[in-house]
Protein backbone atom coordinates (compact mmCIF):
# COMPACT_ATOMS: atom_id res chain seq x y z
CA UNK A 1 0.00 0.00 0.00
CA UNK A 2 2.05 3.03 -1.33
CA UNK A 3 1.92 6.15 0.69
CA UNK A 4 3.15 9.25 -1.13
CA UNK A 5 4.38 12.65 0.18
CA UNK A 6 3.26 15.36 -1.71
CA UNK A 7 5.45 17.94 0.37
CA UNK A 8 8.44 16.99 2.16
CA UNK A 9 7.75 20.38 4.52
CA UNK A 10 6.61 18.20 7.03
CA UNK A 11 9.21 16.10 7.17
CA UNK A 12 12.52 17.43 7.03
CA UNK A 13 15.36 15.81 8.18
CA UNK A 14 17.75 18.41 9.91
CA UNK A 15 21.80 17.57 11.85
CA UNK A 16 19.73 17.21 15.43
CA UNK A 17 19.53 14.61 18.33
CA UNK A 18 17.64 11.50 18.14
CA UNK A 19 15.96 9.79 20.52
CA UNK A 20 18.32 8.20 22.78
CA UNK A 21 19.68 11.88 23.79
CA UNK A 22 16.28 12.63 24.90
CA UNK A 23 15.51 9.50 27.22
CA UNK A 24 19.00 9.99 28.76
CA UNK A 25 18.15 13.30 29.48
CA UNK A 26 15.33 12.85 30.69
CA UNK A 27 16.07 10.24 32.55
CA UNK A 28 19.16 12.08 34.19
CA UNK A 29 17.00 15.02 35.11
CA UNK A 30 14.82 12.85 37.32
CA UNK A 31 16.84 9.82 38.11
CA UNK A 32 17.51 11.83 41.62
CA UNK A 33 13.87 13.49 42.41
CA UNK A 34 10.68 11.73 44.59
CA UNK A 35 7.73 11.20 42.29
CA UNK A 36 5.29 13.82 43.35
CA UNK A 37 2.25 15.15 41.56
CA UNK A 38 1.73 18.05 43.57
CA UNK A 39 4.85 19.66 43.68
CA UNK A 40 7.53 20.97 41.34
CA UNK A 41 10.76 19.81 40.27
CA UNK A 42 13.09 21.73 42.29
CA UNK A 43 16.18 21.73 39.87
CA UNK A 44 18.46 24.83 40.13
CA UNK A 45 19.54 24.17 36.63
CA UNK A 46 17.31 22.27 34.89
CA UNK A 47 18.25 22.85 31.48
CA UNK A 48 21.36 22.25 31.73
CA UNK A 49 20.83 18.41 30.96
CA UNK A 50 18.95 19.25 27.73
CA UNK A 51 21.84 20.79 25.48
CA UNK A 52 23.86 17.04 24.56
CA UNK A 53 26.78 16.77 21.93
CA UNK A 54 24.96 17.09 18.54
CA UNK A 55 24.94 14.05 15.99
CA UNK A 56 24.36 13.94 12.45
CA UNK A 57 21.27 11.79 12.20
CA UNK A 58 20.43 9.13 9.85
CA UNK A 59 19.22 10.87 6.31
CA UNK A 60 16.41 7.69 6.31
CA UNK A 61 15.33 9.25 10.11
CA UNK A 62 11.33 8.72 10.06
CA UNK A 63 9.18 11.48 10.83
CA UNK A 64 8.34 12.82 14.63
CA UNK A 65 5.28 14.53 14.92
CA UNK A 66 3.40 15.60 17.96
CA UNK A 67 -0.28 15.45 18.48
CA UNK A 68 -2.08 18.25 20.43
CA UNK A 69 -5.78 18.12 21.78
CA UNK A 70 -8.41 18.49 24.03
CA UNK A 71 -9.18 15.07 26.04
CA UNK A 72 -11.46 12.90 24.02
CA UNK A 73 -10.88 14.80 20.45
CA UNK A 74 -9.74 11.45 18.81
CA UNK A 75 -5.78 11.97 19.30
CA UNK A 76 -4.90 8.04 19.82
CA UNK A 77 -7.39 7.50 16.54
CA UNK A 78 -6.03 9.26 14.28
CA UNK A 79 -2.31 8.90 15.40
CA UNK A 80 -2.68 5.00 15.69
CA UNK A 81 -3.56 5.50 11.62
CA UNK A 82 -0.82 7.63 11.06
CA UNK A 83 1.59 4.95 12.60
CA UNK A 84 0.06 1.92 10.86
CA UNK A 85 0.08 4.13 7.70
CA UNK A 86 3.89 5.30 7.97
CA UNK A 87 5.05 2.22 9.95
CA UNK A 88 6.40 4.52 12.89
CA UNK A 89 5.43 3.75 16.52
CA UNK A 90 2.69 5.56 18.43
CA UNK A 91 3.41 6.43 21.75
CA UNK A 92 0.65 7.36 24.03
CA UNK A 93 1.54 8.61 26.92
CA UNK A 94 -2.81 8.02 28.47
CA UNK A 95 -1.64 4.28 27.93
CA UNK A 96 1.67 4.10 29.32
CA UNK A 97 -0.43 6.00 32.37
CA UNK A 98 -2.96 2.91 32.03
CA UNK A 99 -0.33 0.55 31.88
CA UNK A 100 1.32 1.83 35.21
CA UNK A 101 -2.07 1.87 36.76
CA UNK A 102 -2.33 -1.74 35.80
CA UNK A 103 1.20 -2.90 37.31
CA UNK A 104 2.18 -3.59 40.51
CA UNK A 105 4.81 -0.46 40.73
CA UNK A 106 5.07 1.84 43.05
CA UNK A 107 3.42 4.56 41.12
CA UNK A 108 0.05 2.78 40.39
CA UNK A 109 -1.94 4.01 43.57
CA UNK A 110 -0.53 7.39 43.23
CA UNK A 111 -1.79 7.61 39.53
CA UNK A 112 -5.51 6.17 40.79
CA UNK A 113 -5.58 9.05 42.82
CA UNK A 114 -4.44 11.92 39.96
CA UNK A 115 -6.61 10.07 37.25
CA UNK A 116 -9.91 9.58 38.98
CA UNK A 117 -10.25 12.95 40.15
CA UNK A 118 -9.22 14.54 36.23
CA UNK A 119 -6.38 16.26 37.10
CA UNK A 120 -3.29 15.66 35.13
CA UNK A 121 -0.22 13.45 36.05
CA UNK A 122 2.49 15.54 36.85
CA UNK A 123 5.86 16.77 34.79
CA UNK A 124 8.14 13.93 36.36
CA UNK A 125 5.87 11.15 36.51
CA UNK A 126 5.27 11.73 32.59
CA UNK A 127 8.42 12.09 31.63
CA UNK A 128 9.63 9.13 33.97
CA UNK A 129 7.52 6.70 31.41
CA UNK A 130 8.08 8.17 28.46
CA UNK A 131 11.65 7.92 29.13
CA UNK A 132 11.51 4.05 29.52
CA UNK A 133 8.90 3.76 26.42
CA UNK A 134 11.59 5.60 24.10
CA UNK A 135 14.69 3.53 25.74
CA UNK A 136 12.40 0.37 25.11
CA UNK A 137 12.33 1.36 21.51
CA UNK A 138 15.64 2.02 20.77
CA UNK A 139 16.85 -1.39 21.70
CA UNK A 140 14.33 -2.52 19.34
CA UNK A 141 15.82 -0.10 16.67
CA UNK A 142 12.84 2.34 16.47
CA UNK A 143 13.28 5.28 14.19
CA UNK A 144 10.84 8.39 14.56
CA UNK A 145 7.43 8.29 16.40
CA UNK A 146 4.02 10.31 16.55
CA UNK A 147 4.01 11.22 19.97
CA UNK A 148 -0.10 11.55 21.66
CA UNK A 149 -0.51 13.77 24.64
CA UNK A 150 2.73 15.15 24.96
CA UNK A 151 4.00 17.58 25.84
CA UNK A 152 1.22 19.09 27.52
CA UNK A 153 2.85 22.25 29.29
CA UNK A 154 5.55 24.94 28.12
CA UNK A 155 7.93 22.66 30.32
CA UNK A 156 7.42 19.40 28.60
CA UNK A 157 7.92 20.83 25.66
CA UNK A 158 10.85 22.95 26.13
CA UNK A 159 12.38 19.46 26.99
CA UNK A 160 11.38 18.13 24.11
CA UNK A 161 12.72 20.81 21.68
CA UNK A 162 15.64 20.82 23.71
CA UNK A 163 16.92 17.50 22.68
CA UNK A 164 15.33 16.30 19.06
CA UNK A 165 14.02 18.13 16.54
CA UNK A 166 9.72 17.68 16.45
CA UNK A 167 8.92 18.15 12.42
CA UNK A 168 5.12 19.18 12.48
CA UNK A 169 2.66 19.54 15.74
CA UNK A 170 -1.15 18.75 14.53
CA UNK A 171 -3.87 20.12 16.79
CA UNK A 172 -7.16 18.54 16.34
CA UNK A 173 -10.30 20.28 17.27
CA UNK A 174 -13.52 20.00 17.89
CA UNK A 175 -15.89 21.41 19.53
CA UNK A 176 -16.79 21.31 23.26
CA UNK A 177 -20.55 19.88 23.33
CA UNK A 178 -19.13 17.02 20.56
CA UNK A 179 -15.92 16.48 22.75
CA UNK A 180 -18.41 15.72 26.04
CA UNK A 181 -20.67 13.62 23.90
CA UNK A 182 -17.56 11.84 22.72
CA UNK A 183 -16.26 11.06 25.79
CA UNK A 184 -19.59 10.43 27.39
CA UNK A 185 -19.64 7.48 24.86
CA UNK A 186 -16.52 5.78 25.01
CA UNK A 187 -16.77 2.28 26.08
CA UNK A 188 -13.57 -0.45 26.25
CA UNK A 189 -13.73 -4.09 26.04
CA UNK A 190 -12.41 -5.71 29.17
CA UNK A 191 -11.53 -8.70 27.01
CA UNK A 192 -9.46 -7.33 24.48
CA UNK A 193 -9.09 -4.14 25.20
CA UNK A 194 -10.50 -2.90 22.11
CA UNK A 195 -12.16 0.96 21.89
CA UNK A 196 -15.80 1.91 20.92
CA UNK A 197 -18.34 4.55 21.10
CA UNK A 198 -21.93 4.49 21.91
CA UNK A 199 -22.33 7.93 21.55
CA UNK A 200 -24.37 9.04 17.98
CA UNK A 201 -23.83 13.11 17.56
CA UNK A 202 -25.73 15.43 15.46
CA UNK A 203 -24.97 18.86 16.00
CA UNK A 204 -26.80 21.28 13.93
CA UNK A 205 -24.63 24.09 12.27
CA UNK A 206 -25.39 27.83 13.75
CA UNK A 207 -23.99 30.97 13.83
CA UNK A 208 -21.56 30.50 11.14
CA UNK A 209 -20.27 27.05 12.44
CA UNK A 210 -20.76 24.18 10.35
CA UNK A 211 -22.80 20.92 11.98
CA UNK A 212 -21.50 17.58 13.28
CA UNK A 213 -22.07 14.50 12.55
CA UNK A 214 -20.18 11.23 14.50
CA UNK A 215 -22.03 7.90 14.06
CA UNK A 216 -21.22 5.65 17.00
CA UNK A 217 -18.27 2.83 16.72
CA UNK A 218 -20.06 0.11 17.32
CA UNK A 219 -18.55 -2.74 19.16
CA UNK A 220 -18.26 -6.37 17.59
CA UNK A 221 -21.09 -8.63 19.28
CA UNK A 222 -18.06 -10.92 21.28
CA UNK A 223 -17.42 -7.66 22.37
CA UNK A 224 -20.86 -6.37 23.41
CA UNK A 225 -20.93 -8.16 26.90
CA UNK A 226 -17.45 -7.19 27.78
CA UNK A 227 -17.86 -2.90 27.39
CA UNK A 228 -16.93 -1.13 30.59
CA UNK A 229 -16.57 2.58 31.05
CA UNK A 230 -13.62 4.16 32.13
CA UNK A 231 -13.55 5.36 35.41
CA UNK A 232 -12.53 8.94 34.78
CA UNK A 233 -15.34 9.17 32.03
CA UNK A 234 -18.02 10.76 33.93
CA UNK A 235 -19.57 14.69 32.81
CA UNK A 236 -18.11 16.13 36.26
CA UNK A 237 -14.57 14.32 34.86
CA UNK A 238 -14.32 15.10 31.55
CA UNK A 239 -15.59 18.96 32.24
CA UNK A 240 -12.52 19.36 34.81
CA UNK A 241 -9.74 17.75 32.33
CA UNK A 242 -11.33 20.05 29.67
CA UNK A 243 -11.00 23.13 32.38
CA UNK A 244 -7.40 22.04 32.75
CA UNK A 245 -6.46 21.60 29.34
CA UNK A 246 -7.49 25.14 28.50
CA UNK A 247 -5.52 26.53 31.63
CA UNK A 248 -2.18 24.37 31.05
CA UNK A 249 -1.78 23.09 27.90
CA UNK A 250 -3.28 25.74 25.24
CA UNK A 251 0.52 27.66 25.58
CA UNK A 252 1.63 24.71 24.05
CA UNK A 253 -0.42 25.52 20.95
CA UNK A 254 1.09 28.84 20.95
CA UNK A 255 4.80 27.25 21.64
CA UNK A 256 4.96 25.58 18.37
CA UNK A 257 2.59 28.23 16.44
CA UNK A 258 5.36 31.05 16.77
CA UNK A 259 7.62 28.32 15.85
CA UNK A 260 5.85 27.84 12.59
CA UNK A 261 5.17 23.48 13.55
CA UNK A 262 1.49 23.93 14.18
CA UNK A 263 -0.83 22.46 12.05
CA UNK A 264 -4.57 23.71 13.11
CA UNK A 265 -7.13 20.80 12.17
CA UNK A 266 -10.82 20.93 12.92
CA UNK A 267 -12.40 17.15 12.82
CA UNK A 268 -15.29 17.72 10.09
CA UNK A 269 -16.91 15.01 11.87
CA UNK A 270 -16.42 10.87 12.33
CA UNK A 271 -13.54 8.97 10.63
CA UNK A 272 -15.01 8.59 7.71
CA UNK A 273 -15.41 12.47 7.11
CA UNK A 274 -11.96 13.41 8.43
CA UNK A 275 -9.83 11.03 8.05
CA UNK A 276 -9.15 11.57 3.90
CA UNK A 277 -9.03 15.12 4.61
CA UNK A 278 -6.13 14.82 7.54
CA UNK A 279 -4.35 13.11 5.12
CA UNK A 280 -4.66 16.11 2.41
CA UNK A 281 -4.09 18.55 5.26
CA UNK A 282 -0.83 16.61 5.68
CA UNK A 283 0.50 15.74 2.25
CA UNK A 284 0.07 12.71 2.34
CA UNK A 285 -1.53 10.83 -1.09
CA UNK A 286 -2.61 7.66 -0.55
CA UNK A 287 -3.99 5.10 -3.11
CA UNK A 288 -7.27 3.87 -1.22
CA UNK A 289 -8.21 6.74 0.87
CA UNK A 290 -11.88 5.07 0.65
CA UNK A 291 -10.80 1.83 2.46
CA UNK A 292 -8.43 4.14 4.92
CA UNK A 293 -11.33 5.87 5.86
CA UNK A 294 -13.61 2.95 6.73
Amino acid sequence: MAVLLRNPKPITRTTTCSIKPLSSCISRSFSSTTLNSETDLKVPSFFSCISPPLRQEPKDRNVQWVFLGCPGVGKGTYASRLSNLLGIPHIATGDLVREELNSSGTLSSQLKEIVNQGKLVSDEIIISLLSKRLEAGEAKGESGFILDGFPRTIRQAEILEGVTDIDLVVNLKLREEALLAKCLGRRICSQCGGNYNIASIDIKGENGKPGIYMAPLPAPPQCVPNLIQRADDTKEVVKERLRIYNEMSRPVEDFYRIRGKLLEFDLPGGIPESWPKLLEALNLDHEDKCTAAA
